[in-house]
């Protein structure tokens, strides 16, 4: 039951977005405005291209589905949804959010909150995104409109952990704001929301969270590089040590998405700029960012070994996407796989069930092929665990080796070992 009488917008319908928008429709009339036209096609025919959003579900709500940014007049709670990337140099890329913002501040109105979702370094709210909401709108902000942060913790593909069952972290620019942002959450987070001390500490406590799971997968990417060379297996080794109650579990492999491989980057950001040089944070980076790179590397290596071709060889990767069962292909460490491959004289051919192929060609150009498009390769490479790889298991691995032999990489370590089959060279992260 709502606790709250504003009228919802939420801009940005993407892989956060959407979600939060049917929590907000499935109870009362929302806005959903997304600058994407085919985005909004779609919902508005009943179906989420992400997979996050179940079409019943979808059907199922009262949203506005519009890209006319005039809708958004109609509401009095808008919150701010899209994607914060990093540039090829590695820092935070603001356009969107600033342009999101541009947006929102051409239509607000008095009395209006403006809540940020997406991911920012500590002080972005209230220093970059707030002058732009004035200059739009001609309003002042803590007079006029008032503005909060609640950061995203929205894990795609896990049906599990989904935005109302997730504490969700609040902030407001005043104690009374506050309570009218966390009264608005609080309908539909049945998990409850935590009241943050400040804008500042919200979105602080975002970006600490994934730099916290990347140093931690830094540890056990650095561990992954040291057993290599001693000839132990790293898998075998976190199995031993998991039995410890105090051990925590977290594996090696690569680190992309729209969250643990870019948060830190904002993070770090701000701290250079206050003169302080995060070099723990900057060594995990480094080394996930790395890993691409190494697998490939070692694909090479092996396949040496075993007296194949290199210059010309044919490389299969399984799975383009930036984790397995989802179709999100944002910030996919598989490309430094790919580069690095091509770098040698590799032919590399990709094959993904759960990605779009038309997003993966404008994004990183790249052909995703068909299964019986596949050449038989030299050697395969399984970067994407999807179930219906594993489904298959060695046999789907193994059709696609030519005469059913060569090197297989198994980045996450999911095939049965005991069962590799001869004339096969296994090599695992």
């Amino acid at each position: 039951m709502s606790t709250h009488n504003r009228k919802i917008a939420v801009v940005g319908l993407g892989y956060v977005g959407l979600p939060v928008a049917v929590a907000f429709g499935k109870q009362h009339e929302a806005i959903g405005f997304d600058i994407n036209a085919r985005r909004i096609a779609e919902l508005k025919d009943g179906h989420d291209s992400t997979l996050e959003v179940e079409d019943a579900d979808l059907r199922a709500t009262k949203i506005l589905f519009t890209a006319d940014p005039a809708d958004l007049k109609k509401a009095d709670f808008l919150i701010v949804a899209v994607p914060t990337p990093i540039d090829n140099a590695k820092q935070p890329d603001m356009t969107l959010v600033i342009r999101a913002s541009e947006t929102v501040g051409k239509q607000l109105k008095p009395g209006d909150i403006v809540v940020y979702e997406s991911t920012v370094y500590p002080g972005a709210t209230e220093e970059d995104c707030v002058p732009v909401l004035e200059r739009c709108s001609g309003l002042t902000c803590g007079v006029d409109f008032f503005v909060g942060y609640s950061p995203e913790r929205i894990n795609p593909g896990d049906k599990e952990h989904t935005f109302t069952k997730i504490t969700k972290v609040v902030s407001g620019q005043t104690p009374e704001v506050l309570d009218i942002v966390a009264k608005v959450y609080e309908s539909v987070v049945v998990a409850g929301v935590h009241r943050a001390a400040s804008i500042k500490v919200a979105e602080s406590a975002k970006v600490i969270e994934n730099t916290q799971r990347d140093l931690n997968i830094a540890l056990m990417n650095e561990l992954a590089l040291i057993f290599q060379r001693m000839g132990i297996d790293t898998r075998d080794v976190l199995a031993a040590a998991g039995t410890k109650w105090n051990f925590l579990k977290f594996d090696p492999g690569l680190v992309g998405g729209h969250c643990i491989g870019v948060d830190p980057y904002y993070l770090t950001h701000k701290a250079q700029i206050t003169g302080y040089i995060p070099e723990v944070i900057l060594a995990g980076r480094s080394i996930n960012d790395n890993m691409g790179r190494y697998i490939a590397q070692q694909t090479v290596k092996l396949m040496i070994q075993a007296s194949l071709p290199v210059n010309g060889a044919i490389v299969t990767v399984m799975g383009f996407t930036f984790k397995e069962d989802v179709p999100d292909l944002r910030n996919t460490r598989v490309i430094d796989i790919v580069a690095e491959l091509r770098d040698y004289g590799v032919q590399v051919q990709i094959q993904d069930p759960c990605a779009h192929g038309v997003e993966a060609h404008e994004e990183y150009g790249v052909t995703l092929l068909d299964n019986d498009a596949l050449k038989p390769a030299h050697a395969v490479i399984l970067a994407v665990p999807h179930q219906q790889y594993l489904a298959t298991g060695w046999g789907g691995i193994v059709k696609r080796l030519k005469n059913g032999a060569g090197v297989v990489i198994d980045v996450k370590a999911k095939l049965d070992r005991s069962q590799k089959p001869n004339g096969v060279v296994l090599w695992r992260l």
